[in-house]
C-alpha cells in the first residue's frame, strides 16, 4: 500500500520537475504527522520524509529509530543523531547542483524553512500546496473502513456520555468523560480539541469546553471526534437539558432540516457548493440566514479539515471516495446554538451517512 503511494508521489513529482519533496519536518496534528504517516505509515510525532524521484527516505532522530524500523514501508529508514533538518547537509544523498526541492507550505513555519534552507544550501525550495493531498482526496475502502471505525468509537462514547451529563457539571468535567469513553474504546486521542458548549456558550462555532455549569434549559452542543490508526471522525450533536422551549424546538429543527437537504445534495459528480446552497437555503428560508456563518462542511481523513471544502466558494467537484462533513448551524449571540453534523461518503448514488447516532432532538 505505502510503496503504490510512494510510487503515486514520484509521479507527480516527474510531472511537476521536482526532484525531490519535503514532508516534515514536524507536520503535527492531534494524530501526529499525518501526510507522513500516510506515504509511509511512521506515526511518531518528529520526522522528515523526502521523496525523489527513484527512491524515498524516512529520516528520524535517535528517539525513533526504533518505532521508524518497524512502522516504516516503501521507505529507507535513515537514523539521524540531531533533528532531520540539522542532519541534511551532512547526508550526501540529497545534495546536487540545481536540485528543486518541493515543500508543504501549510505545514512548515519560517523557522522550519530556514533550517532546511541552511542545510540544502545548494537546493531550490519551491512551495507546492496540497501536494500530498491530491493523492489522499480519494480514499479506498481500506481507509474508508478505518474512518467507520472512528466514527463507530465517536457514537458509541456519545451514546455513552448521555446518561453521564447532567445539570451541576462543567463542561470540562463532561469532556474529560467524553475523551476518556473515547480512549478506552480504542482511540488513542481525540482528532481534534473536543468543544463543549452549553447555554448562552452554544452561540460559539468553536467553543472548547470551559469552567461554566451546565443548566437545566441549555441546549449543550457536543463537537468531537475520535482518531483510529491513523484516521479521524467529526461529529456535532445538540441536546437540551431537560424540556425543550417552543423557540428551542424551532431553532433545532431548522438546523436538521437544512443538515438533511445538504446530505441529499451529496453524490460524485455534484459540484460541493451545492451542498452548501441547499443547506444555506433551507436556513435562510426558516429565517435565521445571518445565524448560519460558517461553511456547511470539509473533507476529512488522516486530519480534520482537508478537501474537499463545501461552502459558499468552493469550487471542487464531488467524487466517489470522498469523505466529507455536512454541519450547518444556527448561533443567536447571548441565547445559544445548534449545529448537526454528520460524517458522509461520496458514492455514485448520494451520499452515505457513516454515523448512527440519533439526530432527533434530545431532551435529558
Amino acid at each position: 500500500m505505502y510503496k503504490e503511494r510512494i510510487k503515486k508521489f514520484q509521479l507527480f513529482l516527474k510531472k511537476e520537475n521536482l526532484d525531490g519533496f519535503i514532508i516534515g519536518p514536524m507536520a503535527l496534528d492531534a494524530i501526529g504527522p499525518f501526510n507522513v504517516r500516510y506515504l509511509c505509515g511512521f506515526s511518531g510525532d518528529t520526522g522528515m520524509l523526502i521523496v525523489t524521484q527513484k527512491a524515498a527516505y524516512m529520516l528520524c532522530d535517535g528517539r525513533f529509530h526504533e518505532q521508524a524500523r518497524k512502522e516504516v514501508k516503501g521507505a529507507k529508514v535513515v537514523p539521524t543523531t540531531s533533528l532531520p533538518a540539522h542532519s541534511l547537509k551532512d547526508l550526501t544523498q540529497f545534495h546536487g547542483k540545481n536540485l528543486r526541492y518541493g515543500y508543504e507550505p501549510e505545514f512548515i513555519n519560517y523557522t522550519q524553512l530556514e533550517m532546511i534552507r541552511k542545510n540544502l544550501k545548494d537546493a531550490l525550495l519551491i512551495p507546492v500546496e496540497g501536494a500530498v493531498e491530491l493523492l489522499s482526496i480519494i480514499k479506498d475502502k481500506t481507509e474508508i473502513g478505518l474512518i467507520q471505525k472512528a466514527v463507530d468509537i465517536t457514537d458509541t462514547a456519545f451514546d455513552r456520555i448521555l446518561g453521564y451529563i447532567k445539570p451541576g457539571l462543567r463542561e470540562n468535567e463532561v469532556c474529560a468523560e467524553l475523551e476518556y469513553q473515547m480512549k478506552m474504546l480504542g482511540s488513542p486521542k481525540p482528532a481534534f480539541d473536543t468543544i463543549i458548549a452549553s447555554g448562552y456558550r452554544s452561540a460559539l462555532p468553536h467553543g472548547l469546553a470551559s469552567e461554566k455549569k451546565i443548566a437545566k434549559g441549555d441546549f449543550v452542543t457536543f463537537d468531537f471526534g475520535a482518531s483510529y490508526k491513523g484516521y479521524v471522525a467529526d461529529m456535532t450533536r445538540t441536546v437540551v437539558i431537560g424540556k425543550a422551549t417552543s423557540r428551542q424546538k424551532k431553532v433545532y429543527n431548522a438546523v436538521l432540516k437544512a443538515q438533511m437537504a445538504g446530505i441529499r445534495k451529496v453524490k460524485a459528480g455534484a459540484a460541493a457548493k451545492t451542498v452548501d446552497t441547499a443547506a444555506r437555503g433551507s436556513i435562510a428560508k426558516s429565517g435565521y440566514k445571518k445565524y448560519f456563518t460558517h461553511g456547511t462542511g470539509h473533507g476529512i481523513g488522516t486530519y480534520i479539515h482537508c478537501k474537499p471544502y463545501v461552502g459558499t466558494r468552493s469550487t471542487e467537484i464531488l467524487k466517489s471516495g470522498m469523505v466529507l462533513t455536512v454541519e450547518p448551524g444556527i448561533y443567536i449571540p447571548g441565547w445559544g446554538g445548534v449545529r448537526i453534523e454528520d460524517d458522509v461518503v461520496v458514492t455514485n448514488k448520494g451520499g452515505k451517512v457513516m454515523n448512527s447516532s440519533p439526530k432527533k432532538l434530545l431532551e435529558l
